[in-house]
């Protein structure tokens, strides 16, 4: 399991469960999902990318299964995903 804080204005934490391919991230809003079927070369991608927030809205939002775990703040949730509502 790799886990990385990272300097973002969007995301706090990156965790990655590389066998099971499950992204965890934590949003600066405390706000906290889980993504499946998220592949390495996606989560490299992310870690590596100069704009987290950019690189979550082009590669992953809306393009794999997820799961809110934690509220966060309202805020946050506005900013993550419409596909939620």
């Amino acid at each position: 399991m790799h886990v990385t804080a990272v300097e973002s204005t969007t995301l706090a934490t990156i965790v990655y469960d590389e066998l099971r391919e499950l992204l965890r991230l934590e949003f600066c809003s405390q706000a906290i999902y889980l993504y499946w079927g998220v592949p390495p070369i996606v989560h490299q991608g992310l870690r590596d990318a100069p704009s987290k927030g950019r690189f979550f809205n082009q590669a992953i939002r809306g393009r794999f299964p997820f799961q809110r775990v934690s509220p966060g703040s309202v805020d946050g949730a506005e900013a993550l995903s419409a596909a939620e509502r």
